[in-house]
This record gives structure tokens, sequence and C-alpha cells, in this order.
């Protein structure tokens, strides 16, 4: 046993636990130590679907017992399985792909075990919407480092555009997963429903052989997608950009109305006070209401505060 293996094995794996373990979303060589060696000391493994994981052991050189765990028999299964654990068994539960339970079948079978008063340990690792985050840039430092998960849109043409059209005014990024045969129309729904300019990752086969990540326009993403069939295949992640960056050029010039109430209201009171005020009023941005009434005092500092006594 070399210093890497030793770093896994000589931890605490207590018994009647159900460990949820993340497994590669394409490269193989992505599965933790740690997953790695939690599959081989399991009871057995629950799964999303034999014949993946099957393929996944064999791939590691494992062999253990498998038992079908997936969103049609999720709550059945979920009963059996708390009965192994009762008995002291450890078992594992991985999804097809990723970690469990996001946009993958999980979470009621570690409900159940919660409810039994048993033990479940999370065993982190891949997971497709954080890796595509992992290169979306500024995208992601826009919102300071928010973002809202998704999953999948509706496949229904309507509830997806009403899907998108409340996801439009977001000031943070947002991510979808979406699958081949889907992927043209969701690219041409976000095309119609956003802005031209607004930015979009498409996370094409990550951490495959065929792995894409260019950041296009969402006017011409379907373009993209058109230009060469391959890009067709494969699964997706899609990080959209925030409004609060994308559509930050056309707000920061208050509207008329805003100025005219902030020069009123600088008459009186200090321009920091003016701008809260008159941004409650008009419903334009304070800071962009801010710079507009330091740069017409000349109150600025060096730094760029305000001064005011």
């Amino acid at each position: 046993m070399n210093d890497w293996t030793q770093l896994a094995a000589g931890q605490t794996y207590p018994a009647g636990t159900l460990y949820v373990v993340a497994t590669p979303i394409g490269n193989v060589a992505d599965l933790s130590l740690r997953a790695l060696h939690v599959l081989g000391l399991a009871d057995a493994i629950a799964c999303e679907d034999t014949r993946n994981t099957g393929q996944l052991l064999s791939r590691v050189g494992l062999q253990r017992p498998l038992v079908a765990v997936h969103e049609h028999n999720e709550r059945e299964a979920a009963v059996r399985i708390v009965e192994r654990l009762g008995a002291g068994e450890r078992i594992a539960y991985v999804s097809d792909a990723g970690t469990p339970g996001i946009s993958d079948p999980g979470a009621r079978l570690v409900e159940a075990v919660r409810a039994a008063g048993l033990k479940v340990v999370p065993l982190p690792g891949p997971s497709a919407a954080v890796t595509a985050l992992s290169v979306a840039g500024d995208m992601v430092e826009a919102g300071d480092g928010r973002f809202t998960f998704v999953g999948f849109l509706p496949g229904k043409a309507k509830a997806r555009q009403d899907a998108i059209a409340q996801l439009a005014a977001l000031d943070h990024a947002w991510i979808l997963y979406e699958a081949p045969h889907r992927i043209a129309d969701t690219l041409a729904a976000l095309a119609q429903a956003l802005p031209a300019t607004r930015r979009l990752l498409i996370g094409r086969e990550l951490t495959k052989l065929f792995e894409e990540t260019p950041v296009v326009t969402v006017a011409d993403a379907p373009a993209w997608l058109a230009a060469e069939a391959a890009r067709g295949k494969g699964e997706f992640v899609l990080v959209v950009e925030g409004a609060g960056r994308a559509e930050d050029a056309d707000a920061d010039t208050p509207d008329p109305e805003a100025v005219r109430v902030l020069k009123l209201l600088l008459a009186e009171l200090p321009a920091k006070r003016a701008a809260k005020l008159a941004a409650a009023i008009t419903g334009a941005r304070t800071d962009a209401l801010y710079q507009l009434a330091l740069a017409q005092r000349g109150e600025a500092g060096a730094d760029g505060s305000e001064q005011e006594a």
C-alpha cells in the first residue's frame, strides 16, 4: 500500500452507514481516492443504473454486489437499503455520473436513511455544474460568487419559455443542464428571451476527450451549435450570465426623471442621502445616481469617497 492509498484507508468508515459517493462525469481518473476506497469497502453499491456502475467498477478493478435504486423505484428500494444498514452493512450510493441528488436520484434514499436514525456520509467529488462554473470567469464574479442552479428546463416549449422569463432578471449567473436532443431548442429559446449581448458558457462533454467550453452571446449560440454536426452530441451544461452584468451598461445612465428628482434633492441634502432618496422615488439605481451627484457637486475625494461634513 502506497502513501496515497494510506490516506484513504487510514480514515474511519463506520458500519451501518450510507455513503453518498460522487463519481466521474466523464473522465474516470477524476474518481477520488476516498471514493475508490469506499466503493471497494462497501457491502453493496446502490446505483442508478447497474450497467453503468458495473462498467465503472470494472475499469477500476472492483467487483461488488449492485442494487438498482433509480427514480422509478427509489422509495421501495430505500426500505430495503434501510434494513441492510440497520443490520450493520456499509452501503455506497452512486448515480450514473457526478454527485447524487443533484438532478439525479438519491434525495429520497438519503431522507429515508435519516428518518430511520441512521448515518449518511457524503463523499464529495465531480459535479458538472461546479465544473462549468469554475471556467465561467467573471460571469460568476459579477454576482459576487452567487449562482442559481436550475437543472433541466421543462420539456414543453411554453413551460420552458415561462421558466426562462422568470430567470432572466436574476442578477447573478444561472446554470442549466441539457440533453443533446433538446439543446437546439433551448439555445433558440434563450436567444429569443434574453438580450442579444447576454453571455453564455456552453459546457459540452465536460472532462471528456471532445470537451468544449466556449463563451458566446445568446444571439450567437444557435449558430455556434449548427456550425458543426458533432456539436449537437453529448451532454451540456450552460452557464447563463446574470442581468446584473449584462445589462449594467444600459442601467448606468439614470433616466431624465431620476436626474430631475436628484437635482431637486441635492439642493437640500448631501449627495449620498439625495441619491438614496431619488432612487427610492424613481426606481433608478442608487449607485448610478450617487456617482452623478458627486460629479455635479465635485465632492469625490482622491479615493472616490464622498466628502461630507
